[in-house]
């Protein structure tokens, strides 16, 4: 791809774009992962591309329960890391929660090409200035945080296959889980062994954002960004969080917007 001018209106669309070419092309991504972008970037120009009232209440939310958890956990796929990698490495030092790479299209050659890639983003951060707000030791935070998906000996249960694998330091553990462009059949096998399972999906009637405890109707980077602000200022609660409500609050915007234009 050619030089993007900074001042191009799609420079970020464009460049994320071309950061999943390049991991396709390395073999990091199964071979349905541009579609699952392109379906995702649809629903974005409908939001108007930025973050909503709605959907920050819904990071907030999230802060929040990943917060208060006992034993939360990042799980990661393929377009995950290559679009937020390096923002959720931040927000699981912050947490001190763990990351796991756990994929739908599970193999050994893509899960040790994203721990590699996440290694390397771990690398970046740490050497990165601290985010505003941090107080503390930023390079010890970010070192501590465990990389999983390698060790996937544990089931998760009502699912077969391979997609069934998880850690049981991780997801098998955990009692909530940020699990940002899920799949929906294992949205509601972890909802379903009781866990909170907390989402980004740019797509309000998915079945993922339908079955999920907490739907971040959002741009899984802009979302991201979001989210750590939110957990460094800890300044929130857990709620009675009614999803549905936040789900059709996304659902009124995309229906306007489609008037609008």
């Amino acid at each position: 791809m050619g030089e993007i001018s900074d001042s191009h209106p799609r420079r970020a669309s464009l460049l994320a774009r071309q950061s999943l070419v390049d991991a396709a092309a390395e073999g990091l991504l199964a071979d349905s992962a541009m579609i699952a972008h392109g379906r995702g970037e649809a629903f974005d120009y409908l939001l108007g591309e930025t973050t909503s009232d709605s959907a920050m209440e819904a990071i907030r939310e999230v802060a929040a329960r990943l917060l208060a958890a006992e034993h939360p956990v990042i799980s990661v796929n393929g377009n995950t890391v290559v679009l937020a990698g390096e923002e959720l490495i931040r927000v699981a030092a912050v947490v001190g929660c763990p990351i796991e790479v756990n994929l739908y299209y599970r193999t050994p050659e893509r899960v040790m090409g994203l721990l590699g890639r996440l290694s390397e983003q771990r690398d970046v951060v740490a050497a990165d200035v601290p985010p505003r707000g941090w107080k503390g030791n930023w390079q010890e935070a970010v070192g501590s945080v465990v990389l999983l998906g390698d060790s996937a000996k544990h089931n998760i249960p009502g699912l077969d296959g391979p997609r069934a694998k998880c850690c049981r330091e991780g997801i098998g553990q955990a009692d909530v889980v940020l699990v940002p462009l899920e799949d929906g059949d294992r949205c509601e096998a972890l909802v379903a062994a009781g866990k909170q399972v907390l989402v980004v999906d740019l797509n309000p009637l998915s079945r993922t954002s339908r079955m999920a405890t907490v739907t971040i109707v959002d741009e899984v980077s802009r979302a991201s960004s979001g989210l750590l602000s939110e957990i460094i200022l800890g300044d929130c609660e857990p709620s009675q969080w009614n999803n549905t409500a936040a789900l059709n609050a996304a659902l009124g915007i995309i229906s306007d917007a489609s008037v609008d234009t």
